[in-house]
């Protein structure tokens, strides 16, 4: 058997020159075990990915679902939304003209900024840190302008708190 000749002439010599005769036949066989390889890892990966994704597709909806429900909820209870059907709308709907300012302050001179430009759900939550005689402006206002009833009503809980 071999000394450490042998071993030198196997290391630097046979195993090259095996090497080179059977790469032509060996190499195409090693690309596509590494290919299927790579391919098995991809789809396992692509497999692994669409399950996260579903996964955070449903725990988003829920938390929405959850969040929506307790928003309704808190809105309801402070008697702002009005949960009976809706009432019929008559067939031709006239939309009345804006009500000429009959009274009330200005809007410049309400203590919320841009008031004319805010919608009742962005008036809302201000009306909270407001003195007494600043929500008696605003329901004043409100009253001689939009008349809007979440606000006018969010106005007399807050007045009789």
């Amino acid at each position: 058997m071999g000394g450490p000749l042998d071993l030198v002439l196997d290391a630097f010599v046979y195993v090259p020159v095996g090497l080179a005769v059977s790469a032509r036949d060996v190499l195409p066989e090693l690309a596509a075990r590494g290919r299927e390889r790579v391919e098995a890892r991809v789809s396992s990966a692509r497999t692994i990915g669409q399950f996260a994704v579903h996964q955070g597709q449903v725990k988003a909806a829920r938390a929405f679902t959850r969040a929506r429900e307790e928003a309704q909820s808190r809105l309801q209870s402070e008697a702002l939304v009005d949960d009976g059907p809706a009432p019929p709308e008559p067939t031709p709907r006239v939309v009345a003209a804006p009500r000429p300012a009959t009274s009330g302050p200005a809007a410049d001179t309400l203590a919320i900024p841009g008031y004319d430009s805010l919608s009742a759900s962005q008036v809302l939550p201000r009306l909270e840190g407001l003195e007494p005689l600043e929500l008696e402006a605003v329901r004043s206002y409100e009253a001689a302008h939009r008349g809007r009833k979440t606000i006018l009503g969010r106005v007399a809980q807050l007045q009789t708190s």
